[in-house]
């Protein structure tokens, strides 16, 4: 009965409309309910086909709205009937949403009927929790992964991205996370997403357990620039309400390269110009109000811990969005092409990733067992070239030595099965077992030593 009520209140009483006074390209021109409308508010055209053709206002010029459509604009002509639907976009979670899969809109796109909306509305485009209001970052997330678990460990709360090229492993690293990750609830914006890639996604990656604890949203790649900007929104939005609910809650987002490229086309057909790149100045303001939603919530409340991947273009790790994104977020996981083309996935790239909530949530012996294993690392990354021309001689540097003895357990050890999960514990044994049986042993014998002391 309080649905019922709620939803008779939210009819409206009266039907404002204006008219379409222009199409040029994807943007429509919108007169005559300038006063009554504001940038966000969302309309639908009576287009000449008897089709409700969804648009949203995206600027204003002089006394004309400037509108988007979500969908094709065939049928849409001058003179067409543009009736207001929303003023402030809003979306009714619920529990219901669990193990469903949604469009950009919040509509079941997954053939099993439709959803049970909740009672309390939730913005669409809210603003992130005050930051004197916020929670700390939790204890450290399993993610299942080894290379991650054991050398970027992600703390709850904690947002991270992975950036890489196309065609390196981002969607099928995320993949691992949202199969293997301990959470209590996992929401899935695929943004711009290839449309074959979707049913594999929640067919072979998710499967039928994860699907139980997840929201999937998806909006593919051919559909309209709003719907996948809309993706990304709602995608932090039911983050959001499963925050407040108490849940820690996992949230991935495959990617932010496109959303970024979104607002692009939004930015550029609205008038604004444009700077580095192509990307309007709206690109990097929208940006950190996307990726600042996730992380530790208000008192009382859970926590979104987010991972968002990042298409570097070209593979400069430089290009615009992927230096914006790298300082909003609390750490990067770099994936490179080389590291793909020598057979070794994750293609993670250890030395150039970081987290920067790792040290202080890890103990001693943890830091240094990580501090060790990079410190071989970076030896025989400086002398590789060297190494596999022939040109380094055994017995010349300890450490060299040293670093070309341990090379093969790291490589065996970073590389992992895209079905294998690896428990946290289980990946800092691993890689104590791989330094005690080289120089570092004496070291890690010593700090663990002076911890069973204290």
């Amino acid at each position: 009965m309080h649905s019922l009520i709620q939803e008779i209140e939210r009819v409206r009483t009266e039907r404002r409309y204006g008219r379409v006074a222009g199409v040029r390209g994807l943007l429509v021109e919108v007169s005559g309910i300038g006063q009554h409308i504001s940038i966000g508010s969302r309309l639908e055209v009576e287009a000449r086909d008897y089709r409700r053709v969804p648009i949203e206002i995206v600027g204003f010029r002089h006394d004309t709205a400037l509108a988007m459509p979500f969908e094709a604009l065939e049928g849409v002509g001058v003179g067409c009937k543009a009736i207001l639907t929303q003023t402030d976009p809003v979306v009714f979670p619920s529990n219901a949403w669990l193990g469903r899969v949604v469009n950009a809109l919040g509509d079941p796109i997954d053939g099993k009927g439709p959803i049970h909306h909740g009672v309390r509305p939730k913005l669409l485009r809210s603003g992130p929790p005050p930051a004197h209001n916020r929670q700390r970052v939790g204890p450290k997330v399993d993610l299942g992964v080894r290379a991650l678990n054991t050398f970027i460990s992600c703390c709850r709360g904690q947002r991270m991205g992975i950036f890489a090229g196309s065609g390196v492993g981002k969607s099928v690293l995320l993949s691992m996370v949202a199969r293997h990750s301990v959470s209590d609830v996992s929401v899935i914006g695929l943004i711009g997403e290839r449309g074959r890639e979707v049913q594999e996604f929640i067919e072979d990656d998710l499967g039928p357990d994860g699907l139980a604890k997840s929201v999937v949203v998806v909006a593919t790649s051919d559909e309209s620039a709003l719907m996948r900007r809309q993706a990304a929104y709602l995608t932090m939005t039911l983050a959001e309400y499963f925050r407040d609910e108490g849940d820690e809650v996992m949230c991935l987002m495959d990617s932010v390269t496109r959303f970024a490229m979104a607002q692009r086309e939004i930015g550029l057909a609205g008038g604004e110009p444009p700077t580095s790149k192509g990307y309007t100045p709206t690109v990097f303001t929208e940006l950190p109000r996307l990726l600042e939603r996730a992380g530790p919530g208000p008192r009382g409340a859970g926590n979104i811990t987010g991972l968002f991947t990042v298409l570097v273009e070209g593979d400069d790790h430089n290009e615009p969005i992927a230096d914006a994104v790298r300082g909003i977020l609390d750490g990067h996981i770099v994936m490179e092409r080389a590291i793909a083309e020598r057979g070794r996935f994750p293609a993670i790239n250890i030395l150039k990733s970081i987290s920067r909530t790792m040290p202080r949530c890890n103990s001693e012996v943890e830091n240094l067992l990580v501090r060790e294993a990079k410190r071989y690392m970076s030896t025989y990354s400086d002398m590789e070239e060297m190494i596999r021309l022939g040109a380094y001689r055994a017995g010349t540097n300890p450490d060299v030595d040293a670093s070309v003895a341990y090379n093969p357990s790291f490589e065996e050890f970073l590389g992992q099965w895209k079905d294998d999960k690896t428990p946290m514990l289980e990946g800092y044994d691993q890689l104590r077992q791989i330094l005690e049986a080289g120089p570092a042993a004496e070291v890690i014998a010593a700090a663990q030593a002076t911890q069973g002391a204290e």
